[in-house]
C-alpha cells in the first residue's frame, strides 16, 4: 500500500519576525520604515486614518427595543395538515414537539397557504383571518 506524502514545499515552518538577521533578515519582511515596521507598530482597531471613527459616529443615546422584539415564524396550513392528526391541538408546545417551531424566543403565526381537511383546535397561537375562517371551515376551532 503507498505512503501518502505531501508535496515538497507543502509544510513549511512558521516564520517569526523581528528575530535578528536569521528569521528573514534584515528587514524581516516589514519594508523598510514607517509605523507598522517598529516593534509595536500598528494602529488599535477601530482607527481609520484620523477619520472619526464609526463607533464615534453612530449615536449611542435613547431606546432600543431589540432586547424585547418577538419574532414570528410563518407556519402554513399546508405544514399543520402533514404533521398533525385529526383532532389534534396545535400550540406553541407540540409545534415544538414536531421540529416545527425552533428557536427560544420564537413564536408561530398560522397563515392561509395551502387547505385544511382536518378538524384542528389551534391554542394560544396567532393566526391570520384567511386561516381561522379555513380551520373553522374544516370543523376546527381557535382559542
Amino acid at each position: 500500500m503507498a505512503q501518502i506524502v505531501a508535496p515538497k514545499g507543502a509544510n513549511t515552518k512558521k516564520t517569526i519576525v523581528g528575530r535578528g538577521a536569521s528569521s528573514k533578515g534584515r528587514t524581516c519582511g516589514r519594508g523598510n520604515n514607517g509605523q507598522n515596521s517598529r516593534s509595536g507598530g500598528g494602529v488599535k482597531p477601530g482607527f481609520e486614518g484620523g477619520q472619526m471613527p464609526l463607533y464615534r459616529r453612530l449615536a449611542r443615546r435613547g431606546f432600543s427595543n431589540s432586547k424585547f422584539k418577538v419574532t414570528y415564524l410563518p407556519v402554513s396550513l399546508t405544514v399543520l395538515e402533514a404533521s398533525f392528526a385529526d383532532g389534534e391541538t396545535v400550540s406553541d408546545a407540540t409545534l415544538r414537539e414536531k421540529g416545527i417551531l425552533s428557536g427560544a424566543k420564537a413564536q408561530a403565526k398560522i397563515l392561509a397557504d395551502g387547505d385544511l381537511s382536518k378538524k384542528l383546535v389551534i391554542e394560544g397561537l396567532k393566526v391570520s383571518a384567511a386561516a381561522g375562517e379555513k380551520i373553522k371551515a374544516a370543523g376546527g376551532e381557535v382559542r
